[in-house]
């Protein structure tokens, strides 16, 4: 918490040579001050209507609905503090120090609160300059404890009174001086009953020149129970107040008391007006306001001068101490705004995680990388290839064999230089690619820390992710690979190691034959047979050899000629199916080899992260389902 220097006169029950003429409102202005010179013109204008100056109502009016305010909080506070520490210490390793940081210090507070006297209240008197809370501070102790004056700041260390014994910790906790611990008075304020158990500390003043004065403000008001902000007529709108403690207190509403001092300064109805623009602001601040039965601040005013509406306030401050829930009330508040200010580092947008979707597309990016479709055909055409080799007419192989040496021209080099590698993305790149994107999408709507620590488990899993690929690919046998000074190249790009169709090994996977396929060679051979011995017949009928007659020869070898390319029709037919479900095979080998390498060194990792995550969102939810502040 911090502090402004706003140097004010004033002080209480005078001017100090610096206060309003009676009957005048400060107001704000365009120069950061507040406006409220409407307050004064209507205190003007409805004086007149009176005739005379209305008497305020009965402090009891004003004081009854605030009473009701302080009802305890429910909600045990001991599993949130222990659902606090659990996410600060599942976070460490996530988050930094300083976003942390608060929460840490709650939970010291906390544990240092709860070793020392739960008997006791610690209630802080805070206030500007000339604001009158030294007079106030006596008032309630029923002596003069606190120095009061003309000099300011007349108040340069923090001053406790102690109605009962047992403080001397919670007063160490606080820094307070031994030679500035006091014990009221003997008479009726240290006789009341229910201010046993307080511990009253008036502090020096909030907007002090002095920054000493200002830091050990901060300080205490980080320590203690409850606070009695006392503000006068003059400055109860100034800056200083509402947008250093005020508003970022706004939810420790029901451990504030906001308490207008100085009204025998104001005319007639002036002091109800202004006890109105002030609940206004404390208001627009964000403050509840302890009304109709409603839990918040007490907001009332009095004038410790002249003692009017004094009473009040102590009365309402036995029954609050006497409650005996003023430091589980601040503690449940600190927790609230320690959770409030991690909140961006904890929910996020949306529902991320990784789905099916993103899952499966991961696998098709790795399986197209590695090359699974191109490894699926190439097994295919090995499959029909064999079955041409084993089945295809010997004039027909005879071709095939001459294509196949690798000749300029050829349909294979051909067919190889279909696709320029350099117009191809490299398997590399492929592998990449498919990482950055499924990071991307698991960090979708995380908050930042988590969205990157998921980004990181990926990243890192990714290295060397290209060369498991490879070696993956090697077992899984693919045919039809050619593997070259340890790279293998495929029509989909290049990839260190091996690609679809790689040899198991170091030798060509052969793919197994069908049962029918000796009968098929047998069919072929016979066809064969009759073409030779049909042209010999046709020979041996020319040369003279044999018997002329053209008609028996001719037909024989005319068969085999016939048969030889239908036997192997009907192969190619028959193959049809077994060559695709083969190639189709080596595809899922491959695909399921890829995508049981991403996911151990990709997927599971990030999944980790993301279990993590909500994880520590499962303790973020504990610590503020039972949040009093909606925030």
């Amino acid at each position: 918490m911090t502090a402004v220097t706003d140097q004010n006169n004033g002080n209480s029950g005078s001017d100090g040579g610096g206060g309003k003429p009676d009957g005048e409102v400060p107001g704000r202005v365009g120069d950061g001050r507040w406006d409220d010179g409407l307050i004064a013109r209507r205190a003007a204008a409805e004086a007149p209507e009176a005739g005379e100056a209305a008497p305020r109502a009965p402090a009891d009016d004003d004081v009854e609905p605030q009473v009701e305010a302080y009802v305890p909080s429910g909600g045990p506070l001991p599993p949130r503090l222990d659902a606090l520490r659990e996410l600060v210490g599942l976070s460490r390793a996530r988050l930094d120090r300083d976003t942390l940081a608060e929460a840490g210090r709650v939970l010291d507070e906390a544990a240092a609160r709860q070793r020392l006297s739960s008997r006791h209240t610690v209630i802080a008197v805070a206030g500007a300059t000339g604001s009158g809370k030294s007079t106030l501070f006596n008032a309630l102790a029923g002596a003069p404890i606190s120095d009061t004056g003309l000099r300011r700041p007349t108040t340069s260390q923090p001053i406790a009174c102690s109605w009962t014994d047992g403080a001397a910790g919670l007063l160490d906790r606080l820094a307070v001086p031994g030679r500035l611990r006091r014990r009221p008075h003997p008479g009726p304020a240290a006789l009341d009953e229910a201010l046993q158990g307080l511990v009253l500390v008036d502090l020096p003043d909030h907007d002090s020149a002095a920054t000493e004065h200002r830091d050990q403000v901060d300080r205490v008001l980080a320590l203690v129970d409850a606070v009695i902000w006392v503000v006068d007529p003059e400055k109860y709108a100034d800056a200083a107040l509402h947008e250093r403690y005020l508003r970022p207190l706004a939810g420790h509403a029901e451990v504030t008391f906001v308490v207008l001092n100085q009204t025998d300064r104001l005319p007639g109805e002036a002091a109800d007006l202004v006890l109105d623009d002030l609940r206004r602001l404390l208001d627009e601040d964000g403050i509840a306001l302890g009304e109709h039965g409603e839990p918040g601040a007490t907001v009332m005013s009095l004038s410790a001068l002249t003692g009017d509406g004094v009473p009040e306030l102590r009365e309402m401050v036995g029954r609050f101490v006497q409650d005996r829930t003023a430091a589980t009330r601040r503690l449940w508040a600190d927790v609230d705004a320690a959770a409030a200010r991690l909140r961006p580092v904890y929910v996020a947008e949306g529902r991320p995680g990784l789905g099916e979707r993103a899952r499966d597309e991961f696998t098709d990016r790795l399986a197209e990388a590695v090359g699974a479709a191109a490894a699926g055909q190439a097994a295919e055409r090995e499959w029909r290839r064999n079955a041409g080799r084993a089945c295809g007419t010997p004039w027909l192989r005879l071709w095939r064999w001459y294509e196949n040496r690798g000749l300029p021209g050829s349909l294979d080099r051909m067919g190889q230089a279909l696709t320029p590698p350099e117009e191809e993305l490299t398997a590399r790149q492929r592998v990449e690619q498919a990482v950055r994107i499924v990071a991307d999408d698991a960090a979708y709507g995380l908050p930042g820390p988590w969205a990157q620590a998921v980004r990181e488990a990926a990243f890192n899993g990714a290295k060397g992710l290209s060369e498991a690929l490879d070696e993956l690919a090697v077992k899984a046998g693919a045919p039809g690979a050619s593997k070259r000074g340890g790279r293998t190249e495929t029509g989909q790009g290049t990839i260190a190691g091996t690609s679809p169709g790689a040899p198991l090994g170091g030798r060509p996977a052969k793919p197994p034959r069908p049962k029918w396929w000796p009968a098929a060679v047998l069919a072929q051979v016979s066809m064969t047979l009759l073409q030779i011995f049909g042209g010999l017949w046709l020979v041996g009928q020319i040369i003279g050899v044999l018997e002329p007659g053209l008609v028996t020869p001719a037909l024989i070898m005319l068969a085999g000629v016939v048969g030889g390319p239908l036997v192997e029709w009907s192969c190619a037919a028959a193959i049809r199916g077994p060559a695709r479900r083969y190639g189709q095979d080596a595809e899922r080998r491959l695909r399921d080899a890829a995508a049981g390498c991403g996911r151990a060194r990709v997927l599971d990792p990030v999944a980790a992260e993301l279990v993590r995550y909500r994880e520590v969102r499962e303790r973020y939810v504990t610590v503020t389902e039972f949040s009093t502040t909606g925030r």
